[in-house]
């Protein structure tokens, strides 16, 4: 072969691997076969969550019908729904706030004990934590109804004990912190570590109170993770429905007790063509759920400084 002919041969070879949809070909290839084992997942996911949430957001607005913002007005203007957001915020403050105080100096004993130790606590902590619904319900009444086995043990020793009557906002914030309380804990637990034993250390050779170092130190540092596992507690007490509904079924029907849950059941069981109203309920819910999901994510990369 001349030499020119190789020349011009090799010029060919480095035009035709150069051509600029070669490289794009590859990537679109690359990222495709990268993404296929999650297409199955990212399609149920889209089924199953984004097309039924579209589909709320839409329908609390009238839609396919009309566009029209009457829905929205009609719940805020009610009383009833006036008074189940008001209800709900309140039982979701409170159920966070119980669990912060219990939960907070509950982890930081069970991350001080030893390994073995630990593990039970753990296990007992996540069996708890995923209870809920119609069991625990029948726990609670079980429990602390008027027949129940703390109520009859109290006044078999003579206490006059009495337990918040079932269907009441006390009733349901104890019931919500039987598994609020775990959750929190699991939550924090791992944050725990960031306080190290050489800061306890430091801060006693500085002739330093252990309130001092909570004050200064400990509560600083883990104030964020805090607020962070809060902010998870308010979320999910808001969502509730199982174990309201068991609870609060009876109370909800005469009007004693008004939740964003049951108003949503109340409306798609029993108040035909006012699916519109269960919808402006369940988006309002799904808003403030956005919500505090996104201050976490904030709270908790704020938090995570200390890692770093």
């Amino acid at each position: 072969m001349a030499k020119g002919e190789g020349i011009a041969l090799e010029s060919v070879r480095a035009g035709t691997t150069s051509w600029p949809w070669t490289g794009v070909a590859q990537k679109v290839g690359g990222g495709l076969a990268a993404w296929l084992p999650a297409l199955p997942l990212l399609t149920l996911a889209a089924v199953m969550l984004v097309v039924p949430t579209v589909v709320l957001i839409l329908g609390s607005f009238g839609i396919p019908r009309t566009i029209t913002l009457d829905y929205w007005d009609e719940t805020f203007q009610s009383n009833g729904g006036r008074l189940a957001i008001w209800t709900s915020v309140r039982l979701g403050l409170a159920s966070a706030l119980v669990a912060l105080l219990v939960g907070s100096p509950l982890a930081w004993f069970i991350s001080r004990m030893i390994t073995a130790r630990r593990s039970v606590w753990l296990a007992l902590l996540n069996v708890a934590a995923n209870f809920g619904g119609i069991g625990l319900a029948f726990g609670y009444m079980a429990a602390l109804g008027t027949y129940g086995m703390v109520t009859l043990a109290f006044k078999d020793i003579g206490i006059n004990f009495t337990p918040p009557q079932v269907g009441t906002l006390a009733s349901l914030i104890l019931a919500y912190s039987y598994s609020n309380v775990p959750l929190f804990v699991l939550l924090t637990l791992p944050a725990m570590s960031i306080l190290r034993t050489d800061w306890m250390e430091a801060a006693e050779v500085a002739a330093a109170s252990r309130v001092q170092f909570w004050r200064y130190v400990g509560l600083p540092i883990l104030a964020p993770f805090f607020i962070a596992g809060w902010l998870l507690i308010f979320t999910w007490s808001l969502g509730i429905y199982g174990l309201a509904y068991a609870l609060g079924a009876n109370a909800s029907a005469a009007g004693q007790l008004r939740l964003i849950t049951l108003y949503i059941g109340l409306f798609l069981n029993t108040s035909a063509g006012r699916e519109e109203r269960a919808a402006v309920m369940a988006a309002l819910l799904l808003g403030m759920a956005a919500v505090s999901l996104i201050l976490y994510r904030l709270i908790l990369r704020w938090a995570l400084r200390w890692f770093s």
